[in-house]
């Protein structure tokens, strides 16, 4: 059981990772778990304002000048390792996330900076993975070439350890104060921003702009039990907790970012297009036909296709982008989906930090056309979005990816926590609902937080101006 691996072997680690299949698909087959505690491991943590790389080893810290996709270009290229015996892709390498305002090294403009770093990673040299399509649990490391001793030892302990693991009580978040959610723009600022949107898409400055906000509360929750308990409110096929220090980020993320196969095909399964889930089954299949009709939401979905097709495009073989499947329902929790499927076979002359840079930010999270309507989103939001709209994911040695979308995560950074929520505004947008649906989606990593949350009531406080954090 990942969850009771995580807990016994790297609960208290000061560093750590755990990539979750919390809900297990034909995309989210495998899990994986690891820390910082190895021999050969690195945090990697970088500013783009600074445009610096600080690499934090055991043996003291490395400062580079260059961008976070160029240092990991370069350390795919140095450290590749294929491995065609596993069943999965990543084979030790790594893991962590690429924040928001990355945007500013792939054609968008530096306008805000966040609290966290905008890039964190860590390099794993040790990695237990799960299979959970066959039952299988992978217990693997890569070594210096003097170390394979050290190495044998480490798996065999962890092999016993791994067979000896003791149950587990449910979380206990620990918190025993009812906490108070503020959203960062107010419902009025935020529906004055939609008309302010919609006037944009009438001047034909842009067609669709996914415009944010987030929630913001103090957290005194044990992160790792929150997790444990969001992961339980919303199982997704993305999920992750991701631990540097005093920062953690939880995801429940139903979006793949972006994943290269070590054969080099690229996927992307863009999300645009939500809607509530029923409360008896005949409602429920209602209301995702409704979603699957829906010309507004339709329309979404198929300028970020498009959108995502057009950036795979720059970095794959000409002839090779093809859409598989548009425009297609999946169910979680408590959303409807509409998802639709791109891939492309990445260039031989490119590394996948090079694809990833070409398509970020997903353009699920930004609108169309990319660049101008980041700018439009960096007028009006007013603030970084820091973790939340970037990706979290690995990097494997053997040239394989996969990244989620930023979405239904909770980021806490030294005890402020915050739920980034959003959706696309279109012309036919109705902005009253457009707000509800950004309630919708902050429904599970609220409800992690305090199980008897009201959405419908908790912003009645809201102050009309909250100043960024």
């Amino acid at each position: 059981d990942p969850e009771r691996a995580f807990v016994d072997l790297y609960g208290d680690s000061d560093s750590a990772f755990w990539l979750d299949s919390s809900r297990v698909d034909s995309r989210a087959r495998f899990s994986f778990i690891g820390s910082g505690d190895g021999p050969l491991a690195a945090v990697v943590q970088y500013d783009v304002t600074s445009g610096e790389v600080r690499i934090e080893r055991a043996g003291g810290s490395e400062l580079r000048t260059e961008s976070i996709f160029d240092f990991l270009s370069g350390e795919m290229r140095r450290l590749h390792q294929l491995d065609e015996t596993l069943p999965f892709e990543f084979n030790c390498g790594y893991v962590g996330y690429f924040g928001y305002e990355c945007k500013a090294d792939c054609g968008g403009k530096q306008a805000h900076r966040s609290p966290m770093p905008d890039a964190a990673f860590l390099f794993a040299d040790r990695v237990i993975a799960f299979d959970h399509s066959e039952q299988a649990t992978y217990v693997l490391c890569v070594t210096a070439p003097d170390g394979a001793a050290d190495g044998a030892r480490w798996i065999a302990e962890t092999c016993g350890r791994l067979a000896c693991l003791k149950p587990l009580p449910l979380p206990d978040c620990g918190a025993d104060t009812e906490p108070a959610f503020v959203l960062s723009r107010s419902h009025g600022q935020y529906l004055e921003d939609i008309a302010t949107c919609k006037q944009r898409l009438v001047e034909g400055e842009t067609y669709e702009v996914c415009l944010t906000n987030a929630v913001n509360v103090e957290c005194a929750a044990e992160p790792l039990a929150l997790y444990r308990t969001l992961r339980r409110v919303n199982p997704a096929p993305f999920c992750a907790y991701l631990r540097f220090g005093a920062r953690t980020v939880l995801s429940s993320s139903p979006e793949r970012f972006v994943s290269v196969g070590r054969d080099r095909w690229v996927e992307a399964k863009p999300i645009k297009g939500t809607s509530p889930r029923g409360a008896t089954a005949v409602e429920d299949v209602r209301l995702a036909e409704r979603l699957r009709t829906s010309d507004k939401n339709r329309a979404e979905n198929l300028m970020i296709a498009d959108l995502t097709r057009n950036d795979l495009g720059v970095v794959c073989e000409v002839g090779t982008v093809h859409v598989p499947q548009l425009m297609a329902v999946e169910s979680y929790e408590t959303v409807h989906q509409l998802v639709s499927t791109v891939r492309g076979l990445l260039r031989s002359d490119l590394e996948p930090p090079d694809c990833i840079r070409a398509c970020f930010p997903a353009g699920s999270m930004t609108g169309a056309p990319k660049r101008r309507t980041m700018e439009i989103i960096d007028e009006l939001e007013g603030q970084a979005r820091g973790v939340y709209s970037g990706a979290i994911g690995y990097l494997g040695l053997g040239g394989g990816c996969d990244l989620s979308v930023v979405i239904r995560t909770i980021v806490i950074d030294h005890g402020h926590a915050s739920i980034g929520v959003g959706g696309a505004i279109v012309i036919q947008s109705d902005a009253e609902d457009e707000y509800q649906e950004t309630l919708l989606k902050a429904r599970a990593p609220m409800a992690a937080i305090d199980p008897s949350v009201d959405l419908q009531t908790v912003f009645e406080r809201e102050p009309d101006v909250v100043a960024p954090r």
